[in-house]
């Protein structure tokens, strides 16, 4: 089994700390873990062309930054775990970006997979982030990884960050409720248990 992370941030501090302690859990249980740092290069907004339905929903058309390879990683993963920095009380701008298009290109990859995510900040706007992060899983049929508390960790560089015990517990604990829920749905697989195939009836409310 394998979990895919996400650092939101165009660096490696606070959030790739948090991200890192969330792995170090999942690795002690056996779990594979990647974790993937969006970095500082250029990353396109979705734009709503449909392209990627014509692809078969597996692809976004535009293949200059990185959201294809997290598509394709996706489909190979069991389960993920987004990060962000807060900017301005909201997830960065760049992770907003990268999961639009991803979700919209590649929901398959990502259907009926535990997701969770983690947000750092040096004082507020954690809670309205987390918030923000966790609709991805909710429109896709994900089961949502909780932990001890919202998970979030405080700091202003990467040794702050670890100063926070409570946060980096925080950290820990989803690792191991992450790895417990991929092996109960591993579990449930081997005895025939299979995800329901629900169906989308889309309505608007223009009359």
């Amino acid at each position: 089994m394998k979990v895919l992370l996400i650092n939101g941030s165009s660096r490696k501090e606070c959030t790739y700390t948090a991200l890192s302690k969330v792995a170090e859990a999942l690795n002690e249980e056996n779990i594979e873990t990647e974790i993937i740092n969006l970095g500082a290069d250029p990353v396109r907004d979705c734009i709503g062309c449909n392209m990627c339905s014509k692809n078969g929903n597996s692809r976004c058309v535009f293949n200059d930054d990185i959201v294809n390879t997290i598509i394709e990683k996706a489909g190979e993963s069991d389960g993920f775990v987004f990060g962000s920095p807060v900017y301005y009380a909201h997830p960065s701008g760049r992770i907003l970006s990268v999961l639009d298009r991803v979700f919209y290109a590649g929901k398959k990859n990502f259907e009926f997979k535990p997701g969770a995510s983690i947000i750092s900040a040096r004082r507020g706007g954690t809670v309205a982030s987390f918030d923000v992060l966790n609709k991805y899983f909710t429109i896709n049929q994900m089961p949502i990884v909780s932990s001890t508390y919202w998970n979030n960790v405080h700091g202003n560089n990467k040794e702050e960050v670890k100063q926070d015990l409570e946060g980096m517990q925080t950290m820990y604990n989803l690792g191991k409720n992450m790895a417990w829920l991929l092996k109960c749905i591993e579990a449930g697989k081997n005895s025939n248990v299979v995800a329901p195939n629900n169906k989308v009836e889309k309505t608007n409310f223009i009359r």
